[in-house]
């Protein structure tokens, strides 16, 4: 016989990919202050942390939010960054 109790889902990927979707809004918003190159750089990071987000939705989904929190403190230190060198 087999076990057919449920568990319950942990909360913590849905809270990671809001992060991330509130993070790609500011990724895809910032041709507005930088120029086109450094917004082609912020969105290829912005997709390989989702890349890594999405691999861990099973494997490490409590670590989900903290890629939001990276991605976040990411596009606050290139922003800074390309507004100090230009």
């Amino acid at each position: 016989m087999t076990d057919t109790r449920l568990t319950p889902a942990s909360p913590w990927p849905f809270v990671g990919m809001a992060g991330m979707a509130c993070a790609f809004f500011l990724y895809a918003a910032s041709g507005l202050i930088v120029p086109w190159w450094a917004v082609v750089l912020l969105l290829g990071v912005w997709v390989a942390l989702f890349a890594v987000a999405c691999a861990w939705w099973t494997l490490h989904p409590t670590r989900l939010p903290w890629v939001a929190v990276l991605a976040l403190v990411v596009w606050v230190a290139a922003i800074w960054l390309v507004g100090l060198a230009t």
